[in-house]
Order: C-alpha cells, then sequence, then structure tokens
C-alpha cells in the first residue's frame, strides 16, 4: 500500500515582505503545489493523501480563498484526508464547518473531524488526533494511542504538534510524547506516524516510522527552515508482519526564502555582490534577505544602496535583514574633491564630510546627504 504524507499547506497564508504583484503568485503557487499532488498520487500509484495538519493559515479566510482551495484538492483525484491543526482548528468558528467549506467539499476531501479511529477499508485505519482549540490541555497523539492493540489492523496515525524531544521545555502538556509513540509503534498497535507541524522535513527517533513531511511550499527563510518543499510518499508492506516501512521525500516546492549574509569592506566587495545576487536562478519566485557587515566610504556605500534597489526590482522580494547588518559609514579623505563644485556649495560640503565622520544621529543624516549628493552627481550608480 502507497499514500502521500504532507502537511501544513496553511492555504491563504501572506508574507509581509511580498509587495502586491509577488504575493498574488506565492499564493497561487501554495495551491498549485498541492494540486501537483495529483499527478505525483498518479505516478506513483498512491492510494491516498492525508494531510497532517493546517491545512488552512487560520479559520478567517475570504471565500476566494477557500473555493479555490477546494477546487485545487479536487484535482488530487484521490481521497485526500484533512486533519485540523492549531491555524484551523475544529473550534466554534472552524472554517471545517463553514456552510461554504460543506457546500463546496469535493467528494474526496475527507474531515479527520474527530478523534481516534476513521476506517479507510477493510483492514486499514486511520487514527486521527485533530486540534478542537488553539490550546490543547493533553498530547492528542498520545490520547488517541492509548488502548489500541496489535490485532492485524494496518493504521496511520495522522497528528499535529511539536514532539517533546525537540522541545526545551519538555514538560509541556500538549507535545507529543515521542516515547508513546514508539511505545505503540513497538507493539504493533500502529506503523506509521505522519507529523505536521514542522515546516521542515524531519525524521523523528530511529524507527523510520515517524516523520514531519514539512511544508510542501516555502514559508520561513532557510536558516530557520532548512528543508521544505516536500511530500514524502510512504510505502507499507501489508502483506508483511511487520509492515515494514519505506519513505521516499519528492519536490515540489517552487520558491525559495534565502538569507545571505555578505562582508562588504570595498567596491570590490559591492561588485561581487552585484554579482552573486545576479547570478541566483528563478528571481520571481526567490525571497533574499542580506545580512551585510563592513565598512564603507560614502562612494561605495551608495554604489551598495544602488545594487540593492536594482535587485529589489528584479526578485520577488529583497530586504535588509536587519539583525544581522551592520555597515559603517566613514568618508574617505579627498573623497569629495572632485565633484566640480566651489564657493558655498564646496564650504557646505566639507562641513558635511566633517559632522559625517562622527557618531551621533547628525552624523548619520551628514552620511545620508553625502549620498544623496553623490547619486544627483551620478556617481552611486551600479
Amino acid at each position: 500500500m502507497r499514500f502521500v504524507h504532507t502537511a501544513d499547506w496553511q492555504l491563504g497564508m501572506t508574507r509581509h515582505f511580498l509587495n502586491d504583484e509577488a504575493q498574488p503568485r506565492y499564493s497561487a503557487a501554495r495551491r498549485d503545489v498541492v494540486a501537483a499532488i495529483g499527478p505525483l498520487a498518479a505516478e506513483v500509484g498512491a492510494e491516498f493523501v492525508v494531510v497532517a495538519g493546517d491545512v488552512f493559515e487560520d479559520n478567517h479566510l475570504a471565500p476566494r480563498v477557500i473555493s479555490q482551495s477546494l477546487e485545487a484538492m479536487r484535482r488530487i483525484g484521490v481521497p485526500v484526508y484533512l486533519l485540523p491543526g492549531n491555524h484551523d482548528p475544529l473550534d466554534a468558528g472552524s472554517v471545517y464547518t463553514s456552510a461554504l467549506f460543506l457546500a463546496e467539499k469535493p467528494d474526496n476531501v475527507v474531515v479527520l473531524d474527530r478523534a481516534g479511529v476513521h476506517p479507510v477499508r477493510p483492514g486499514l485505519e486511520i487514527v486521527a488526533a485533530p486540534w478542537r482549540s488553539k490550546a490543547p490541555t493533553s498530547d492528542l497523539v498520545g490520547d488517541v494511542l492509548a488502548g489500541l492493540t496489535a490485532d492485524g489492523v494496518t493504521r496511520i496515525v495522522v497528528g499535529h504538534g511539536g514532539v517533546d524531544v525537540f522541545q526545551p521545555d519538555r514538560d509541556k502538556a500538549s507535545f507529543i510524547r515521542l516515547a508513546a509513540v514508539e511505545d505503540a509503534l513497538a507493539r504493533g498497535a500502529v506503523h506509521y506516524v505522519a507529523l505536521g507541524d514542522k515546516h521542515s522535513r524531519t525524521e523523528v527517533g530511529g524507527t523510520g516510522r515517524v516523520w514531519y513531511s514539512g511544508a510542501p511550499e516555502v514559508t520561513n527563510y532557510d536558516h530557520v527552515e532548512g528543508d521544505p518543499g516536500h511530500v514524502l510518499v510512504v510505502d507499507l508492506d501489508e502483506a508483511d508482519p511487520d509492515r515494514t516501512v519505506t519513505v521516499t521525500a519528492r519536490k515540489l516546492g517552487t520558491w525559495r526564502f534565502l538569507s545571505l549574509r555578505h562582508t562588504v569592506d570595498t567596491s570590490r566587495d559591492v561588485t561581487d555582490l552585484d554579482l552573486n545576487l545576479d547570478l541566483l536562478p528563478d528571481k520571481d519566485r526567490t525571497v533574499v534577505q542580506l545580512g551585510l557587515n563592513g565598512t564603507l566610504t560614502v562612494t561605495d556605500k551608495a554604489a551598495l544602496d544602488a545594487c540593492l534597489d536594482k535587485h529589489a526590482r528584479r526578485f520577488a522580494a529583497l530586504s535588509v535583514w536587519d539583525s544581522q547588518t551592520d555597515v559603517v559609514v566613514v568618508p574617505a579623505d579627498g573623497e569629495f574633491d572632485d565633484l566640480g563644485i566651489g564657493g558655498f556649495a564646496a564650504s557646505a560640503v566639507d562641513e558635511l564630510v566633517a559632522t559625517a565622520k562622527g557618531e551621533d544621529e547628525r552624523s548619520e543624516d551628514a552620511r545620508a546627504a553625502l549620498a544623496l549628493l553623490l547619486r544627483l552627481v551620478d556617481r552611486g550608480a551600479a
């Protein structure tokens, strides 16, 4: 038996750093990656798809988001089992009980709306642990595992949330206890545990049967989210008494969120940064935040600003990573001697240069004024 394990679609997600042009394309990519599970399922012969929580970004979505999301799920073709997670719990305002969702839900979509066993077919069950609020008071996965025994039925657990072994505060009541999961696996009560919440593909423990699939499309920068963009194809041998499991990752995501660091101490460093950004592919689907460190002259800082302005127009988004950026601007001796101005204007420039060498707020204003002056005389173009 073969199925697809995915999670954390978070349909309807927005990202504040995307501009008005890029955000609709990113939203469309998140729907497209859901629809792309259909051809993959057909290719590998998957019997069904499980979505381990956070199908939607939240319970309060525009009608268009719900309708377009359901249409993407329809295109998958095979049965799709949706688990409510912390973003879209089964609370009083749940999207899953809304009139629009119920009216337009495709026949192949099944909401795992109660804790416990959901029969798929004879000999195969899904054991679901849906969220009913954003703050559960117990280990929801552990709750549904209690009492299950090895009785010849193949069982796939679908859960959502943090596993205790990854958490600094392991005693939080809602964390999934890995020991309880591995105990249920060891006694043959369940055979695979499909988890959501962690957006990077991650194996949990050493059994090879507990996995986070990660989000199928990137949601955060790569220093936070190391391995997104996948779904997992899970093979489970029902003819084997041990229910041997093989997990294969398939890349479906098409966007990248990159965190880059670069030292800028000279004009050559600025040129190198410009070339490196030029070489990055798929700029319309790439978001970059830059951590910049170094000491630049006013002229070189103006060139850096021009470089960033140029690439901000080319990428889906490009911004300075404030917490990782420390660029000091220091006017160089003679830097403004050849501007071709004299008299009062030259004296004003000399005064700005002297002020810019300080370390107070007036110094920052003076450096900004000098950078603007360079741009106006076309010396800061990249």
